[in-house]
């Protein structure tokens, strides 16, 4: 199974993801923006159980703004590094956290909340896919 490893901005905390992630895209979502200070945020979804902190667990901490998202980061230096989204039984590890895993974003989320239209062909769903609990409409480019 391939393993990769990452973490924070100052290293207090290491994270290691296992085996492939179960998808990975753009969130354009006003909380993800704010979080992340940027016009988009890139995902990479993992099983909780392929997630794993291997180092600085004692400087690990959340934020959980509503019950879908508890926002984990490093309290030494302030550097993000993953969500829990309990409800969808998946972690998303921001993909610039584990910098070896190969960024293949197939899809946008929350597009209808877009401020940085993106033209790359990709999928743009108004909110989320049905499977996970949204419309699963999607938007024009």
């Amino acid at each position: 199974m391939t393993v990769h490893k990452g973490g924070c901005f100052c290293g207090a905390v290491e994270i290691e993801v296992r085996g492939s992630a179960e998808a990975m895209g753009y969130c354009h979502c006003s909380s993800c923006r704010s979080w992340s200070a940027s016009p988009v945020n890139a995902f990479t979804l993992w099983k909780p159980e392929n997630v794993k902190v291997t180092k600085g667990a004692e400087f690990l901490s959340g934020f959980e703004k509503s019950k879908m998202s508890d926002r984990q980061f490093c309290t030494k230096c302030g550097g993000h590094l993953m969500t829990d989204h309990p409800p969808l039984g998946l972690v998303d590890v921001y993909a610039a956290t584990v910098p070896t895993v190969e960024f293949k974003p197939g899809v946008h989320v929350n597009y209808a909340e877009t401020v940085l239209p993106m033209k790359d062909g990709l999928p743009k769903l108004k909110d989320f896919p049905a499977e996970l609990g949204g419309s699963g409409v999607s938007v024009p480019e």
